[in-house]
């Protein structure tokens, strides 16, 4: 049921006629208590669709510290349009949406979340969005979660929901993303819903770890976006307090879990990539290095032409700049798969040919030797395919 598995929350995905294929495109997420607990991490681009700029007003963002976490009622969202770029007009757009949901469910607007994704630059249309709005209110079930998944994809060819129940307390959760999949404390976007009882300080503290570790380091194409957002919600209708270190545990196995799912969904893409970055001197450089192999066009193509070519992987390696990453390039291990083709910076005594990559899943590890921290970092390929969807997408 994913985002709503939890106990105490519904959701719906409707067809409000936003997308020309007239396929489902506003959904809604609705908490209906006890409690409504909240916490967001967004984009990092400066350049931020409005419904960012309206969430970052109710939940704060962390860039300058102070009071991050709050209160929502609900979240609703719309494929077909990102609302970026539009102006105040669309700013204003936004703040409609949120009024038009919170007089449905009667509470404020302040206590609505508004995420959009699409084509930037264009305005929505507010005569179709606000009656999709209310037609999602009404068809709001416990059992909407799937439909909700399906409503926000975009290029998105499967819909990514995710649940986990532990101690008699679950966390759901679903996601869009299949391009422009790269950190900035978010990737596209992700609404999660708990049943556990805990506050919104907490909860804003178990949303940035477990993002850290799990859409921070998934790196598709290094392109990001403009509307990236994850919210979770919390109601406490279990009535169970779970301990803050074992609540951060469970939101991020669900977060990896559909973090996972966006990697798999990428566009055209022919390879699943862990790179695994060993023995740095600190965790930043580990996922530094691990990031500069992911967005490395060499690199992706040769995976999507099958060949283990370690020398780009050391490369990308060595080109960054020695106050983001210290290590001796004369002491650099590479393995493909397991086999470890790159030893001391030079090959090894394991022929090329070790490395089978006619599958879709590939592992890369780079070791340092230059510390004792790991970190991994999940990319994709760079493929025919992906060049063609991302050249037609506007039309």
């Amino acid at each position: 049921m994913g985002v709503a598995a939890a106990q105490g929350f519904r959701a719906a995905g409707v067809t409000a006629g936003l997308k020309a294929s007239g396929k489902p495109d506003v959904a809604v997420v609705i908490n209906d208590g006890p409690r409504s607990d909240a916490a967001g991490v967004f984009t990092g681009n400066r350049v931020v669709a409005a419904p960012v700029r309206w969430c970052r007003q109710l939940l704060g963002d962390g860039s300058t510290g102070g009071v991050t976490g709050g209160e929502l009622t609900a979240v609703v969202l719309n494929s077909g349009g990102a609302n970026a770029c539009t102006g105040p007009d669309g700013f204003a757009d936004t703040v409609c949406t949120a009024e038009h949901l919170g007089a449905a469910l009667g509470v404020p607007a302040e206590r609505i979340a508004v995420a959009s994704t699409g084509l930037i630059g264009e305005r929505l249309p507010m005569d179709r969005l606000l009656p999709g709005v209310s037609a999602a209110v009404t068809a709001a079930t416990a059992d909407g979660g799937a439909d909700a998944a399906t409503a926000i994809m975009t290029t998105d060819t499967v819909a990514k929901t995710a649940a986990l129940t532990v101690g008699g307390w679950t966390v759901g959760g679903m996601a869009k993303g299949a391009g422009m999949l790269a950190p900035g404390l978010a990737t596209m976007l992700v609404v999660l819903t708990t049943d556990a009882e805990i506050g919104s300080g907490d909860l804003d503290v178990a949303l940035r770890e477990a993002t850290r570790t799990t859409f921070d380091r998934l790196d598709s194409d290094g392109a990001m976006s403009t509307n990236d957002t994850v919210l979770v919600l919390a109601n406490g209708a279990s009535g169970v307090r779970p301990d803050p270190a074992q609540f951060t545990g469970v939101l991020t196995r669900v977060c990896a879990d559909l973090a996972r799912q966006l990697l798999a969904d990428a566009e055209g893409a022919t390879k699943e990539i862990a790179i695994e970055v060993r023995h740095a001197v600190t965790e930043e450089q580990a996922v530094t290095v691990g990031r500069a192999v992911a967005r490395n066009n060499l690199v992706k193509t040769a995976f999507f032409g099958q060949d283990p070519n370690w020398g780009r992987i050391l490369a990308a390696v060595g080109a960054l700049p020695v106050e983001q990453a210290q290590f001796d390039a004369d002491q650099v291990d590479v393995a493909i798969n397991d086999a470890w083709i790159c030893r001391a910076g030079a090959a090894s005594d394991v022929d090329r040919t070790a490395v089978d990559l006619s599958g879709r899943q590939v592992s890369v590890t780079i070791d340092l030797h230059a510390g004792t921290e790991t970190a991994t970092v999940l990319t994709n390929d760079l493929s025919h395919a992906y060049v063609h969807e991302n050249s037609a997408y506007s039309t």
